[in-house]
C-alpha cells in the first residue's frame, strides 16, 4: 500500500494515501480506518479520516513514545506506523451498507432547483431523475455533524456553490456543490445550491454513532411526493 507520513503541529501526523479523490483512495482510507476501529494503539488519541487522508492525533507524552532511540515523538510515531502501513493489505474488503434517503425535490424544501436545471438545461424533473439514479457513495463525514460528501453525480446536474451563502439552511436539506452533492444534517449556514430535503435525521446525538451515515456508505435517493413528506413528519412525532 503506498503512503507517505507528514508532521501536522507537534502532536498529529498525516497519513497521505492518494492525491485523486477516487473510490480506489477512498478504499485504501477505509480498510485502515477499519483497523484502527478494532485494533488499540496505546499512543492513540483519535484518527480522523478525509478524502484522501487520515489524520492521526496521538498522546506526544505516552510511554510507548518515549525512549533513546528516537529524538521526538513523531519519529516514534511515524516508526510505529512505518512498520504498521504495510502488513494491512490494500486488497481487504470493508463492508459497505446501502442506505436509501427519501427527499422532497423542489419547492420550499428545494429552492434551487429551477436554477440548477436551468444552467444545465434539463427540466426539473430531469434533475430529480438524475440526481435521483446516481451511484453514490460516501466520501468522508465533515464540516458539520453528520454531513456526508457525497461522490459520484453526474456531472449533467453539477452547479457552482452560491457566491453569497445562506446565513440558515434547514436541517436535511439536500444540496449540490460542483460535481458533488450532501445533505445539511443541522441547521447552519452553507453555500450550496439547495434542492430537496429529507425527512429522516442524519444527526442523532443519542445514538452511538451519532451519525446516520459514514464513509464507504452507498447511497440511494428516493423521490417523495410533499404529503409524503408530512406524513414521515408526523409518524416522528407519534
Amino acid at each position: 500500500m503506498e503512503y507517505s507520513l507528514h508532521p501536522l503541529g507537534d502532536n498529529a501526523v498525516i497519513i497521505q494515501l492518494g492525491k485523486e479523490i477516487n473510490i480506489q483512495t477512498q478504499q485504501r482510507v477505509q480498510v485502515i480506518a477499519s483497523y484502527f476501529d478494532e485494533n488499540h494503539l496505546e499512543w492513540m488519541v483519535e484518527y480522523i479520516p478525509a478524502f484522501t487522508t487520515i489524520t492521526i492525533i496521538y498522546d506526544p507524552v505516552s510511554p510507548s513514545l518515549l525512549g533513546e532511540k528516537f529524538a521526538l515523538p513523531y519519529e516514534k510515531v511515524c516508526y510505529h506506523l512505518d512498520t504498521l502501513l504495510p502488513t494491512i493489505s490494500e486488497g481487504q474488503s470493508v463492508e459497505s451498507r446501502v442506505v436509501e434517503v427519501p427527499v422532497c425535490y423542489g419547492g420550499e424544501f428545494g429552492p434551487d432547483l429551477d436554477y440548477v436545471a436551468k444552467i444545465n438545461n434539463l427540466t426539473k424533473d430531469e434533475v430529480i431523475h438524475i440526481h435521483s439514479t446516481g451511484d453514490y457513495i460516501v466520501y468522508m463525514i465533515g464540516f458539520a455533524p453528520g454531513f456526508p460528501y457525497i461522490g459520484g453525480m453526474s456531472e449533467m446536474i453539477a452547479a457552482p456553490r452560491r457566491e453569497t451563502p445562506r446565513l440558515k439552511i434547514s436541517a436535511r436539506t439536500v444540496g449540490i456543490a460542483g460535481m458533488q452533492t450532501g445533505v445539511y444534517p443541522i441547521e447552519t449556514p452553507g453555500g450550496w445550491q439547495l434542492i430537496g430535503r429529507t425527512p429522516i435525521e442524519l444527526f442523532r446525538p443519542d445514538e452511538n454513532p451519532p451519525s446516520l451515515l459514514r464513509a464507504g456508505d452507498k447511497i440511494r435517493f428516493k423521490p417523495i411526493s410533499e404529503k409524503e413528506y408530512r406524513e414521515w413528519e408526523e409518524d416522528k412525532r407519534c
